[in-house]
């Protein structure tokens, strides 16, 4: 992946914005745009929804397709207490770039490297025996203490033990704590529907993730955080906040629920602009057929243009005839099925012509939100979707 930086020393935002197609990007013909001034200005609205409680920033999947390290550390310096990711690997990513702080992992399978994030000062989740098993088999290797956080399926049956499995846990857990082989610093859960704020789920949850804490508790356990609330339980159930909040789609400027509120109505900014330059445009005839398929026709005399990125960049194949794209002042739509490495753009009479930029999402056009709702997806798709071959500026990063 290119990546290259601005210092933030652009004053309005179509120099910015001009400043992001740096040589490498004008090769590819394409460019996401990551605003870290943006992402910090979310992280610090996130803060203030949260109201008492901390803030763990998410960056897994590469900060939801923004890039880990950059964002890792802009929201650092925008006030998080804590990094959340989902991969060992990540965390040990953050930590070797000097990232510092609170980071926790949460996702492993037998044969992690756990002693890799033990001797880095790295959290991780256990929510299984075997976990427990490796995690203070790492000990013994790094000579080092484990910090760790239970974690209690209260209803999303992913990770997490359920309330069978829940005593068996936390019973060995406080016995390694007695061992000073671990400290239990974090009990925490998932919502499966905390969008929906009336949905059935949400009150179970919260009643069994507050019967797993208090049994927790009434066995020596006295953890430094608790944890349910991701961005859209911050938004909607202010009383799932307990100590800390996890953040993830919100920070990016997106929001969690878009039927019951816009980034917009919650002061967040998007982060991610793509933007790419067309490759060519040409006048077809009415008839025409377009991409593969000829799923477009066109049904009269139009022009169309030629844009250098496809589905092995990370647009969905669902687009076809919907996908929206920002052309010479306004918004038109892709002609055809989107191929590989290319996607045909309905220019009618607009006047572009090859080499003008045009917009798929962010600040200005349409954006994540929009591309979401004309492939039948989620807004985090679109984001975490845009691949390596996509060069990556960034806008107001620290020196």
């Amino acid at each position: 992946m290119s990546v290259v930086r601005d210092t933030g020393l652009m004053t309005t935002a179509s120099e910015r914005m001009a400043a992001a197609w740096t040589r490498a990007a004008v090769a590819r013909g394409a460019v996401a745009v990551i605003d870290l001034d943006a992402y910090r200005s979310n992280i610090e609205r996130c803060r203030e929804i949260a109201g008492g409680a901390a803030t763990m920033a998410v960056v897994k999947a590469d900060a939801y397709g923004h890039g880990l390290v950059q964002c890792g550390r802009a929201a650092r310096e925008a006030g998080a207490e804590w990094l959340g990711v989902a991969l060992l690997e990540e965390a040990i990513r953050l930590r070797d770039a000097g990232v510092d702080g609170r980071i926790l992992a949460w996702l492993a399978t037998p044969g992690a490297d756990f002693a890799a994030c033990i001797s880095r000062d790295i959290d991780v989740s256990v929510s299984t025996l075997w976990a427990l098993d490796e995690v203070m088999a790492a000990v013994r290797e790094t000579g080092k203490q484990a910090r760790i956080h239970l974690k209690a399926d209260t209803g999303l049956s992913r990770s997490g033990a359920n309330a069978a499995d829940w005593p068996a846990l936390v019973e060995a857990a406080r016995a390694a704590e007695l061992d000073d082989t671990v400290t239990v610093v974090g009990l925490w859960s998932h919502f499966a529907a905390a969008d929906e704020p009336g949905h059935r789920s949400v009150a179970r949850q919260q009643l069994a993730f507050d019967q797993a804490v208090r049994h927790a508790e009434a066995a020596g356990i006295t953890p430094e955080v608790l944890h349910m609330a991701n961005s859209a339980a911050m938004i909607e159930l202010p009383d799932s906040h307990h100590t800390l909040v996890r953040v993830g789609i919100a920070a990016y400027g997106l929001s969690p629920n878009v039927a019951r509120s816009s980034a917009k109505d919650m002061g967040l900014q998007p982060v991610m602009s793509l933007r790419a330059r067309l490759a060519s445009t040409k006048t077809v005839p009415a008839g025409t057929g377009a991409s593969y398929g000829w799923d477009y026709m066109a049904t009269s005399d139009t022009t169309v243009g030629l844009v250098p990125l496809g589905y092995a960049d990370g647009l969905p194949r669902s687009a076809v005839n919907a996908g929206p794209v920002y052309s010479a002042g306004r918004t038109t739509h892709l002609a055809g099925r989107v191929c590989m490495d290319q996607i045909i753009v309905e220019l009618a009479d607009t006047g572009a012509k090859a080499g003008d930029e045009v917009v798929l999402f962010g600040a200005e056009g349409p954006s994540a939100d929009e591309w979401a709702a004309a492939c039948g997806t989620i807004n985090y798709e679109i984001v975490t979707r845009i691949g390596p071959r996509v060069p990556r500026v960034y806008l107001g990063e620290s020196s």
